[in-house]
């Protein structure tokens, strides 16, 4: 599910601080996490269904589709937590390759039975036990084809562990920013792109009205056959009910993926999760960073650099990944340049809402499929959009 490589420590940054902090914190170029300040109480969900840990005071929601594992299951289906099962480290902690049972999912041997992802937390690290709750409370009762299935989870005293299912091909963000990685096809990121659209808009329907607040490639997975899953919800926060506008909270997030709007007020919308999805649609283009400070100063911003290209005709080339290698339809480069400009838009009702970004990605994957004609009337804007209109075309 990740990769064995160590990601860069995570830093904080105020709600007050502004872009211009964002950008004098870049390092190794490499996007870094921030928060507000540590969280100091736990996300739970109004239902009746819960049960509480008497040793943190905390709530998990029951789910029917969500187990609890002892620790001491954990341990052999990891090999104790060796470093030879050790998949990766984050902020949360450290991830595993564990075995279980298909069918009655008890621990097993290492090399038989059925492959998952064990994420441990580590009680010193920079993520705690809030995050960790966060994640059993949306995973174990949201169910989508784009998002990553928790299989349980597992409270022992002072372990806090989480099981997912296997993701054999990793995250998006090895495929393309890590060396030893096969450039992905075209076609194969334009599917990335539709199903990572596709678990976003469904956590953005108002029946479950879920914002993921740190949409980003490492949190991005892909399936043997590329299928994208959203992964890691510990910063996800209900979205606004009734007649509030926005949810106001503390500032946390990834550098060069958060909405500029979020930054400066800590007001959180659907809108926001748009903006991030806009930035990831940008670098999976241009097979570049969000943030990279080991670049000449006019580029370490993706979306500044990038933005002035975008709409040009005759200029969308010259963003367009070189490890492509010129294997790509140009119409559909510039209706993924206009999709992006429309995503980033710094006013944020301006912004489209997922479910057309969803419209578009699916003409853009039908245009690009020889078999399939292409599906002109899924490009109209759906009402609930609002005042968004996609930008026009210029000819510079």
């Amino acid at each position: 599910m990740f990769s064995r490589s160590r990601r860069k420590h995570e830093s904080s940054l105020t709600a007050s601080s502004g872009p211009t902090f964002l950008a004098s914190r870049l390092t190794g170029g490499s996007s870094q996490t921030f928060s507000a300040s540590k969280p100091s109480s736990v996300n739970t969900f109004s239902s009746a269904n819960t049960s509480s840990s008497a040793n943190t005071g905390c709530e998990i929601v029951q789910s029917a589709k969500v187990k609890a594992f002892s620790y001491n299951a954990l341990r052999f289906a990891t090999r104790n937590f060796s470093p030879d099962s050790m998949l990766g480290e984050g902020g949360f902690g450290s991830v595993y390759k564990g075995w279980f049972d298909e069918r009655t999912l008890s621990a097993c041997q290492p090399g038989t039975g059925i492959p998952v992802a064990v994420k441990k937390l580590n009680p010193k690290g920079f993520q705690g036990h809030g995050e960790w709750l966060a994640e059993i409370n949306y995973l174990g009762r949201l169910c989508h084809p784009n998002l990553l299935k928790l299989i349980g989870y597992c409270i022992d005293d002072e372990y806090r562990v989480l099981v997912f299912e296997w993701m054999p091909r990793g995250s998006l963000d090895n495929h393309l920013f890590r060396r030893g990685f096969e450039p992905l096809s075209w076609n194969i990121r334009m599917k990335v792109a539709l199903g990572a659209a596709k678990g976003l808009a469904y956590l953005h329907n108002a029946e479950v009205n879920v914002i993921c607040r740190d949409f980003k490639p490492s949190h991005i997975l892909l399936d043997t056959d590329y299928t994208a899953k959203l992964s890691d919800f510990g910063l996800a926060k209900d979205g606004p009910v009734g007649e509030d506008s926005h949810v106001t909270t503390r500032v946390m997030g990834t550098y060069g993926y958060a909405a500029p709007e979020y930054v400066s007020t800590g007001h959180l919308t659907a809108k926001c999760d748009v903006y991030g999805f806009g930035v990831v649609l940008l670098e999976m283009m241009c097979g570049r960073r969000a943030l990279d400070a080991n670049r000449p100063q006019a580029e370490r911003s993706l979306v500044e650099w990038a933005r002035p290209y975008l709409t040009s005709k005759r200029k969308i080339f010259r963003v367009v990944d070189i490890k492509l290698g010129g294997q790509y339809p140009l119409n559909g480069a510039r209706k993924i340049g206009n999709l992006a400009v429309a995503c980033l838009h710094v006013e944020r009702n301006m912004r489209p809402t997922m479910d057309y970004v969803v419209s578009v990605l699916e003409g853009v994957q039908d245009s690009s499929d020889p078999g399939k004609k292409p599906a002109a009337e899924k490009h109209q804007e759906p009402k609930s959009a609002g005042r968004m209109t996609p930008p026009s075309v210029n000819t510079s």
